[in-house]
């Protein structure tokens, strides 16, 4: 890898762990697009995308944790659901011709979920989910999560909201306990593919650290964001044509 792409991704990475970090997310779509937009080989970008998600929702999980925002009886049945399937997502091997537009339109879903106003809700009204519900939803998006290399919180947070199934505090604290879970079980599914991780990682790492340490700070405070969310949603629109359309 040259070095200039190198201190692009390197900022990229920085970027996205902050500006998702802030909403309880781990990044993986914004470090899916940032791997996109420099050429990564699709066999490396799905392992590097979870070691990340990983290290960040782990950050993001102690610290939404630790300040309220969390509820385990909302996320446990989506838990239990969607674990198993993102493990056998994990261990699905979809060619580069697959995999490229398959992670092009999640990356526009996740453009399309940060357009939209009031980005985590307006209301504390809330109704816990159906059994039946919960357990659908999470199977299903812990199968996107293993077969794309995301956590699946870019499904989870809007369905949490429109469906007004959590309270607008816990969204972060779910959706980060719910990252990391998935992604660690999705790595789990396809361990051999740690092998593709790039040698460049540990500045990788490094960054999104830095990345969830800010976000995460900016999110407890609940300082506005749309105006960032809304220039990040604009680069995984121009990533996610890349890989549609190239």
């Amino acid at each position: 890898m040259e070095t200039g792409d190198i201190l692009l991704l390197t900022a990229l990475m920085f970027a996205g762990a902050t500006l998702y970090s802030s909403v309880g997310h781990a990044g993986a779509s914004a470090y899916l697009a940032a791997m996109a937009l420099v050429g990564v080989a699709p066999a490396t970008m799905r392992p590097t995308a979870l070691v990340l998600n990983i290290i960040v929702s782990s950050i993001a999980t102690w610290r939404y944790v630790r300040a309220g925002w969390f509820s385990w009886p909302t996320l446990w049945p989506f838990l239990i659901a969607a674990m198993p399937m993102a493990f056998i997502g994990g261990g699905i091997h979809l060619p580069g011709e697959y995999y490229r537009p398959f992670v092009g339109i999640v990356l526009w879903i996740a453009a399309a979920r940060l357009f939209l106003p009031g980005e985590i809700g307006t209301t504390d009204r809330s109704a816990r989910a159906p059994l039946w519900g919960a357990l659908i939803a999470g199977g299903v998006i812990g199968l996107l999560s293993g077969l794309t290399g995301t956590g699946g919180g870019i499904f989870l947070s809007p369905l949490l909201i429109f469906l007004r199934w959590s309270e607008t505090r816990t969204v972060s604290g779910i959706s980060a306990a719910f990252i990391l879970a998935n992604s660690a079980s999705g790595l789990a599914g396809n361990i051999a593919s740690v092998g593709s991780i790039p040698a460049e990682v540990p500045y990788f790492i490094v960054a999104v650290v830095a990345g969830a340490l800010i976000g995460t700070t900016l999110g407890i405070s609940t300082l506005a964001r749309k105006m960032i969310l809304t220039a990040l949603a604009l680069v995984l629109l121009v990533a996610g044509g890349k890989l549609l359309f190239s």
